[in-house]
């Protein structure tokens, strides 16, 4: 008897540890920066590049903000960062990857080379000369981390079209005079959700780390924002004086990124149907 797919998908380590992590963390954007004891951009220098202690329970930055706080809050931003951008990455996949897909010919060999061009290029070196273009902001990661998923996106979906636009189900529909946005609509790209759903959650580490990555460069949030990349940048002179400014949102990085990506692997063996039982 075959169990129910949500307990299969479960009975994986991965995706439960990082379901249960990364769950969190969304519990944590969504309701943490109603309920921090501190606002995230009070100043205080008093008590500044404080260890932690009672009062602020991972210490404060060189400013005396609290640092528990302005995690919480960066948390909504990083989280933010790897949602939005997956999401246009993957809207400018579908845009692309399905005509070429689905009509072939000289629409793919152009969808096809834009792809390759932009391919070409290391995905942080691309985000990075987008975010130059635009100008340093907090969205400005996101469209740019954005922008360089597209054609990993678009090659997925043109993969995937090409593979179902000659099955017996398309040709009984083409039969049945189906228009072709009916063809990719109906039947086309609910055959190509798997996919591209395991390929989304695996993509959402990399865009949260490149994000990170952008705002390290100066190219992303800038203060006082508490993005987790621009807080490493600004705690990178207190590396040895305040150690914590440096390992705590290094950290947060970390497991957001691990979590993602446990949850992606688990997603992919999930849909392999050779690992099913």
């Amino acid at each position: 008897m075959r169990r129910p797919c949500s307990r299969r998908f479960f009975k994986n380590p991965s995706a439960l540890v990082g379901g249960i992590i990364l769950g969190f963390l969304v519990i944590v954007s969504v309701v943490g920066p109603a309920v921090v004891p501190y606002s995230p951009y009070k100043q205080d220098t008093s008590i500044k590049l404080r260890g932690p202690y009672a009062e602020h329970w991972l210490g404060t930055d060189e400013f005396g903000r609290d640092v528990l706080s302005r995690l919480v809050l960066g948390s909504r931003y990083s989280l933010s960062a790897g949602f939005v951008s997956v999401g246009m990455g993957l809207a400018g996949g579908l845009l692309l990857g399905a005509p070429a897909g689905y009509y072939g010919g000289l629409i793919d060999q152009m969808v096809m080379l834009l792809c390759d061009i932009l391919l070409a290029f290391p995905g942080v070196l691309l985000s990075l000369a987008i975010t130059m273009a635009l100008g340093p902001g907090i969205y400005t990661p996101m469209v740019a981390v954005g922008i360089s998923s597209i054609p990993v996106f678009a090659r997925l979906v043109r993969a995937q079209f090409l593979s179902l636009r000659n099955a017996q189900f398309v040709e009984a529909a083409r039969s049945q005079g189906a228009s072709d946005a009916r063809i990719v609509f109906k039947h086309l790209l609910p055959n190509s959700i798997g996919p591209l759903v395991v390929q989304s959650t695996l993509r959402m580490g990399s865009a949260i780390l490149t994000t990170a990555t952008l705002s390290f460069l100066g190219q992303g949030a800038q203060p006082p924002e508490p993005e987790w990349g621009a807080m490493l940048n600004m705690a990178v002179p207190y590396f040895w004086t305040a150690p914590h400014l440096v390992i705590l949102p290094g950290l947060a990085i970390t497991i957001t990124v691990i979590a993602v990506n446990l949850l992606g692997d688990a997603l992919r063996d999930f849909a392999d149907p050779r690992t099913r039982e």
